[in-house]
C-alpha cells in the first residue's frame, strides 16, 4: 500500500513543480502535449504489464450504503476529508501563502523540502503500519497541526517556512496509507468497496480545498488559510478518536 500510495507525493513534489518549469520555459501547450503523451505511453503499459484479474460478481459486492454503515468506516472517511481537505486548502494557494512571507522566489525549494520529506514519510509509515496505525495517524495529524500553526504566527521567516514544509511532508506523506489501510481494517471483506470511498472522499477534499480557499481569500485575506486548516484538522483529530482500534 505504502508502494502504491508514493505516487501523491511524488506528483505534487516533483511533477507540479516540473510542470510549472516546463510551462514558464517553453509554454503551457508543450506541458499539456507531454502530459498527453505521458498518459497514453501509461495506457499501453497498462494494456500490456497490468493482469486482468477476474471480477466478482455482482451479487455478492455489498452496496455502498451497507459498506458505510460498516462500524468504523465512517470515522476513516471523516478524517480523511478533514485532512486532505486541510492539506488542498494549503497546497492550492501555496504561492500566495509565501508571497506573504516575501518567498515568492522560493516556492520551488519549498516544494523539494515538502517532497523529499514526504518521501521519508512514505518509507516509515510502510516500515512502522502494521503494528502503528493508530498512533501514527495520530503523529500526522499533530505533526500537520504544528505546520500550520507555524504558517499561521510566523512573519517573514524562511527557515522557520522550510521547517514547516519539512514538517508538513512527514505528516502528509504516508497519509493515503494510512487511510486506506485503516478502511479495509474496519470493512474486511469489503475492504474494496470501502477504499473506493476513501479515493472519493479524497477527490471531493481537492475539489473543495480550492473552493474554499478561494472563498477564504476573498472574505479573510491568506491568513485565514491557516486558521481554516487548524479547524478541519481539529475535526480531524475528534474523528481519529472514534476510529476502532
Amino acid at each position: 500500500m505504502a508502494i502504491a500510495m508514493a505516487g501523491t507525493p511524488l506528483a505534487l513534489s516533483i511533477g507540479i513543480p516540473a510542470g510549472a518549469f516546463i510551462g514558464n520555459l517553453a509554454g503551457w501547450r508543450l506541458t499539456f502535449g507531454l502530459l498527453s503523451g505521458i498518459a497514453l505511453l501509461l495506457v499501453g503499459w497498462i494494456i500490456a504489464k497490468v493482469p486482468d484479474f477476474a471480477g466478482e460478481p455482482e451479487t455478492q459486492r455489498p452496496s455502498l450504503a451497507q459498506v458505510f454503515v460498516v462500524p468504523g468506516v465512517r470515522p476513516v472517511l471523516a478524517v480523511t476529508l478533514c485532512f486532505v481537505l486541510a492539506h488542498n486548502l494549503l497546497y492550492t494557494y501555496i504561492a500566495t501563502l509565501l508571497a506573504g512571507q516575501r518567498m515568492t522566489g522560493q516556492i520551488d525549494s519549498v516544494l523539494l523540502v515538502f517532497g523529499v520529506s514526504a518521501l521519508v514519510s512514505i518509507g516509515l509509515t510502510g516500515v512502522l503500519i502494521d503494528k502503528w496505525l493508530r498512533p501514527l495517524t495520530f503523529t500526522g495529524i499533530g505533526l500537520f497541526l504544528v505546520e500550520v500553526l507555524i504558517l499561521a504566527v510566523t512573519t517573514e521567516a524562511p527557515l522557520a517556512i522550510y521547517g514547516a514544509a519539512l514538517i508538513w511532508g512527514l505528516a502528509f506523506g504516508g497519509s493515503a496509507t494510512l487511510f486506506q489501510t485503516a478502511s479495509a481494517h474496519a470493512a474486511g471483506p469489503a475492504a474494496d468497496v470501502a477504499q473506493a470511498m476513501i479515493v472519493t472522499a479524497w477527490n471531493i477534499a481537492i475539489f473543495g480545498g480550492a473552493v474554499m480557499g478561494g472563498v477564504i481569500l476573498e472574505t479573510a485575506g491568506a491568513g485565514g488559510l491557516s486558521w481554516a486548516g487548524i479547524a478541519l484538522l481539529a475535526g480531524a483529530a475528534g474523528s481519529a478518536l472514534c476510529m476502532k482500534r
